[in-house]
């Protein structure tokens, strides 16, 4: 993976359970070119089916997470990009998607860990994440207006789930550049760390804590249902639940954990 990763300006490295994927193109400030977006998206395919991944932290090199797409580069290639553009059936999503939304795929979580410039495209990654940390001055901005576009790597999707209708157009609409600080203030942004990466790594340290198998449950069923009606969201409960209880080990050995932390916290109880 690592090999192939680099080769498109992306590595991925796997070390105590942790994917550290970085976009690795610090002299262009991350912007991403098409072999890039595949890159992406064929990295977290593969790390989903790695069982030994507990956690992913997404990251850019150099002075920004990512500047956006690099339009100077992929014009140049009008074929390759219609290409691109095509959906994949069994999966809803084309390629500039796909490298954004193929994170919330993963059974485990992902956090994005963000400096410098996040703009256009690298928005749409970050909110592919599920949790999000930036540095206070980070640039954060939805920047496809300015090239008189809008944000299809799933940005819409995503923006809907992070903030309000309102919000959401005046971004969208203004391509206005915010700190760091207002994206977390508006909920675009998880949380604001002078070290992001620091950050992501105290968050994934709680809950790798946890049982996998509950972390799993507890992503399908928010990413299934977030949007969802009651009936469905409780279906879906029950479904992610009953499988937890009845079928899983991680789940007995949470609880003997926890009825071992409950003893020695209280100890036995006196009769009154």
């Amino acid at each position: 993976m690592s090999s192939d990763a680099s080769a498109a300006h992306l590595s991925c490295t796997v070390e105590a359970g942790i994917a550290r994927v970085q976009l690795n193109r610090p002299d262009k400030l991350n912007g991403l070119t098409l072999e890039m977006l595949e890159s992406l998206a064929d990295t977290a395919h593969q790390l989903r089916s790695d069982r030994a991944v507990r956690a992913v932290i997404l990251s850019g090199s150099g002075e920004s997470f990512c500047a956006g797409l690099d339009f100077a580069t992929v014009l140049k290639k009008p074929r390759a990009i219609a290409t691109a553009f095509v959906p994949r059936p069994w999966l809803g999503t084309n390629t500039f998607q796909e490298a954004c939304w193929a994170w919330r795929r993963l059974p485990v979580p992902v956090v994005a860990a963000v400096h410098g410039h996040c703009f256009g495209g690298g928005v749409q990654i970050a909110l592919g994440a599920d949790f999000r940390f930036t540095t206070p001055d980070a640039q954060w901005s939805v920047l496809e207006a300015k090239w008189g576009l809008i944000p299809d790597m799933s940005g819409i999707q995503s923006l809907t789930e992070v903030v309000g209708i309102d919000v959401a157009k005046r971004l969208t609409m203004t391509g206005s550049v915010i700190t760091g600080e207002e994206a977390a203030a508006i909920g675009l942004a998880t949380g604001v760390a002078q070290d992001p990466l620091a950050a992501a790594e105290e968050l994934i340290g709680q809950v790798m804590t946890r049982s996998p198998d509950a972390v799993a449950a507890a992503k399908r069923l928010f990413e299934g249902t977030w949007s969802a009606g009651p009936r469905r969201t409780f279906a879906r409960e029950r479904a992610e639940q009953l499988r937890l209880l009845l079928r899983t080990p991680n789940t007995r050995a949470a609880q003997r954990a926890a009825f071992t932390k409950e003893a020695a916290d209280f100890g036995p109880r006196r009769k009154r």
